[in-house]
């Protein structure tokens, strides 16, 4: 009994300590991000602390952190822009009841159709994204109001003490995991600054984030038609980028640790967070790979490491924050380099070489687009490059046998068809046969192939109008179930005598024609 208790205590204080580290990571982002949506501080940091608690009660993946996001702060730049916070606000909870919408209906499965090149663009493009971001930090404001590079001994200092982050992080779990390796880095530079005297950049110089318990506020928008034609764009929008950003990195975490989260409840979880984040004054957001990494990392595998995450982060907010505006924002710059190098596929680079170049090319090309664009625009380009190029392998691949038999002393010809006929597919398909030339009886014999579309039915229906037009007649045999009721179906598309041999049935689907 005391051992189950022992290692029960170890795991919670594993989650604790790891959602400390976590919350010091999520304040500058969080702030960072409020200033890209255009709005207040601690609106961003009110959403950090909703989102992170919500999820992980609720619809958490265990060992995920949600918050606030670059991803969706992009897209409501126009909106705050144009309309103001309190439309963001509105535009938040209609996101949410979107996503919950979406979870609802059990559509969370299908992030598992997003093809391994497309997840390995992802990674590598958001862990640049990481890093870019960080060098933000590494330039102040000038006398003329412009920001300007560090120069002299504020970059030095600034470099080393990133340095020293990265290394205490790197050589601590070599020498003990009673302390996550970020949070002793954390710690440790914090009292090099501060009992150093050093002239550093800290959390206090971006922002002030003090504040109290967020309220409960209905957005104040009139409640019209108007309202909603202004707030659906965005939501929708909104609720697309943050599901596709959630659901990729839940993929990430149920590779790194060997399990498997589930997708709809991620998407219900998310939506709560968001629709709650509209009515308390927070920004929203999705899940954070870059925290995630640190989470689980740093032993934070369960929903406790998440929900203390978002309690820290409020208590920061609430009562310590003067202590933690002291914090170094070298030592989280530090702790975020080490995520981008954690983050990164370095052996993506060995696979170059091995895997087909296709794949190669859509892999950087939705690493280049998430860099310059947005994760959501990134992987459905993924996705769609990757369908393309496997319709256009499979298009490749149809050709036909043709075999003649003499019968009661006519020629009959019989096409043994090979691959599947859809809709990059039918132009090959037509090349394969010669009305003019082949003999008055042809039979295409799809035991091999299959008839997968509306366009292959097009195509069938094209070839049969040649045969006819040549004064021939063409046969169509060992279909399966399911093409014979595609074509019946569509009967008034194709005038094909459909032969059937009484001796084939569909026994194994390499038969399936």
């Amino acid at each position: 009994m005391f051992q189950i208790y022992y290692a029960h205590a170890a795991k919670a204080k594993d989650d604790i300590l790891s959602g400390l580290t976590v919350a010091f990571a999520l304040v500058p982002e969080a702030v960072a991000f409020a200033f890209v949506a255009g709005v207040n501080p601690l609106v961003g940091l009110y959403g950090a602390f909703l989102m992170g608690l919500i999820t992980s009660l609720v619809g958490g993946r265990p060992g995920m952190i949600s918050g606030a996001t670059g991803s969706m702060a992009v897209v409501m730049v126009a909106l705050v822009a144009q309309h103001g916070v309190e439309y963001l606000f509105a535009a938040i909870a209609l996101t949410g009841i979107l996503q919950m919408i979406f979870g609802a209906a059990r559509f969370g499965k299908y992030i598992r159709m997003v093809p391994y090149p497309v997840m390995l663009g992802f990674v590598n493009g958001l862990a640049i994204v990481i890093f870019l971001a960080q060098m933000e930090h590494f330039r102040h404001e000038g006398p003329d109001g412009l920001m300007h590079w560090l120069n002299g001994p504020q970059l030095y200092t600034m470099l080393g003490l990133v340095a020293l982050t990265m290394a205490i992080m790197y050589f601590l779990p070599r020498i003990t995991r009673a302390l996550p390796a970020g949070l002793a880095a954390i710690i440790a530079i914090s009292a090099i600054v501060i009992f150093g005297g050093l002239d550093t950049k800290t959390v206090g110089d971006i922002a002030d984030i003090s504040g109290g318990f967020p309220a409960f506020h209905i957005p104040s928008v009139p409640l019209n038609l108007d309202t909603l034609g202004i707030i659906l764009p965005y939501a929708v929008i909104l609720a697309g980028v943050g599901l596709i950003e959630s659901l990729l990195t839940m993929t990430v975490v149920d590779e790194m640790t060997g399990t498997r989260g589930q997708g709809n409840r991620v998407s219900i979880g998310q939506g709560l967070a968001n629709t709650v984040n509209g009515f308390f004054g927070g920004m929203g957001g999705c899940a954070m790979i870059g925290q995630t990494m640190i989470n689980v990392s740093s032993g934070g595998l369960r929903n406790l490491s998440g929900i203390a995450a978002a309690l820290f982060l409020l208590v920061f907010i609430m009562f310590t924050s003067n202590w933690i505006e002291m914090v170094p924002v070298a030592a989280l710059v530090g702790l975020m380099f080490m995520v981008v190098i954690g983050t990164f596929e370095w052996g993506s680079f060995n696979l170059l070489k091995k895997i087909p170049r296709e794949d190669s090319f859509v892999g950087i090309l939705v690493a280049v687009v998430t860099v310059f664009t947005d994760l959501a625009t990134a992987v459905i380009i993924g996705v769609i490059a990757s369908a393309l190029v496997f319709a256009w392998k499979q298009a490749r691949h149809i050709h036909a046998v043709p075999r003649d038999e003499q019968i009661d002393g006519k020629t009959r010809r019989t096409y043994q068809l090979h691959g599947p006929l859809f809709f990059a597919s039918t132009h090959r398909f037509g090349e394969l046969f010669d009305p003019g030339s082949d003999p008055d009886n042809v039979i295409i014999d799809f035991a091999h192939s299959r008839v997968a579309d509306h366009s292959a039915i097009e195509a069938i229906d094209s070839l049969a109008e040649r045969y006819k037009k040549a004064g021939k007649t063409l046969h169509l045999v060992h279909l399966s179930p399911e093409c014979r009721k595609l074509l019946t179906t569509a009967a008034e598309l194709v005038e094909v005598n459909i032969k059937e041999d009484p001796t084939y049935h569909v026994a194994d689907d390499k038969l399936a024609g």
